[in-house]
């Protein structure tokens, strides 16, 4: 697993290795988005049984607190995991983790997914330490590649990934004493959702700057300035006052300017310009998530909204359709595939934001519950599902050559 590196343009940052091991392995994104797609269906399927009254899941771990745990820490992490394993290199110019390494941190998430599907079969203790080692340890791993490759400035990542181990640490401990998750959640969410805004803020104005350039045209968005480092910061105050105190006047006042200025920092991104390629438009459509969250936030504190409804408008909308939209661009970007989505892919990112229109729903309408339980769950392995069909082929098999 020690061969020499592919053949790259002057300057580029090596893609993995040649032609040793397995191609799964020779990547990041390859293993964890195949991995979180997977996993995606599966655990939404057992979630939608337990819901049905089929199966009892989790054992004594609970099952809402294993679909909660699952999709946060399981589905989410390992995407995040192929993001930045991806994308470090390239920031810091440094050979990307592959070969038996990358094969040895994809097996200790997989530990982590059989654990906690069966943890009375080792002890919930037990299962719960396994699955807390992962997010850690990639925390290590991208920590010595920021500092090796002196990107000071994306030490801000590092600390959205050490509020996330600290989230799920803190998440097995409630659940194993009895209390109640709930900050737990929030914890994590924000950190996935400040990601969002930092990453976010990073890729899709330059993503369309690229494309509009393409053709000429020069209505590009506006470039990172004091507006975005303001908006950023009101967000992470907003979510960390949503963290520890969602029910306070401050958190509504904070949610509310917080959503106003992203709602505006999304505009400036002139995300219509990038129809009709629907690789971009959805970057931008899952990213108005975001201020919608924020709103979302601060009518919670108001009394005007379900908790949970906040916090499926960030995880399935925010979070799980701008990882989607990541995944598709990354693999076929990555693998030498055109830059355009597909009938498929569109059909995918139409599912997911109709999953994430739908689940909130549900605490707004208790009548309609169970169907909309069903139909946001239906929707979102449908998502994957799509996914799956179509790049599942592709993380597994060789980079098209370079033309």
């Amino acid at each position: 697993m020690n061969g020499s590196k592919t053949a790259e343009r002057p300057g580029h940052v090596p893609r993995g290795l040649a032609r040793t091991g397995p191609v799964l392995f020779s990547y990041g994104f390859r293993p964890f988005f195949l991995g979180a797609a997977i996993w995606a269906i599966v655990a939404m399927s057992l979630w939608i049984a337990a819901l049905a009254g089929h199966i009892d899941l989790g054992g004594s771990y609970g099952a809402p607190a294993w679909h909660a745990h699952e999709m946060l820490f399981g589905f989410a992490s390992a995407v995040l995991a192929g993001f930045l394993l991806t994308a470090v290199p390239n920031w810091t110019g440094r050979l990307p983790v592959s070969g038996w390494p990358l094969a040895g941190l994809f097996a200790l998430w997989v530990a982590g997914r059989a654990a906690l599907t069966s943890p009375d079969a080792i002890g919930l203790s037990v299962a719960a330490a396994i699955d807390s080692l992962f997010l850690p340890a990639l925390l290590l791993i991208c920590a010595r590649e920021v500092i090796a490759g002196r990107k000071w400035k994306d030490l801000k990542v590092l600390g959205g990934l050490l509020a996330l181990s600290l989230a799920n640490g803190c998440f097995h401990v409630a659940v194993i004493t009895g209390d109640h998750a709930h900050i737990a959640m929030r914890l994590g969410i924000s950190a996935y959702v400040a990601l969002v805004t930092i990453v976010g803020g990073r890729i899709l104005p330059s993503f369309t700057r690229n494309w509009l350039n393409r053709f000429g045209r020069t209505d590009f968005p506006v470039p990172y300035n004091r507006f975005d480092t303001i908006a950023i910061l009101a967000g992470i105050v907003a979510l960390g006052a949503w963290t520890f105190a969602p029910e306070q006047p401050a958190t509504a006042l904070a949610g509310l300017v917080a959503a106003s200025l992203h709602a505006v920092r999304l505009a400036r991104w002139r995300g219509w310009a990038t129809w009709p390629e629907m690789l971009l438009v959805i970057l931008h459509i899952a990213y108005a998530f975001v201020p919608l969250g924020f709103a979302a936030i601060g009518f919670s504190a108001l009394g005007l909204v379900e908790e949970h409804s906040v916090m499926h408008v960030l995880t399935v909308g925010a979070i799980a359709a701008m990882m989607l939209a990541v995944m598709t661009r990354a693999s076929r970007g990555h693998t030498g595939h055109a830059l355009t989505a597909s009938p498929l892919t569109t059909a995918a990112y139409a599912a997911i934001v109709f999953s994430a229109l739908l689940r909130p729903l549900a605490e707004m309408l208790p009548e309609l519950a169970a169907t909309l339980y069903a139909a946001s769950g239906s929707l979102w392995v449908a998502a994957f599902g799509l996914f799956l069909i179509e790049y599942g082929p592709i993380l597994v098999s060789k980079r098209r050559a370079l033309r």
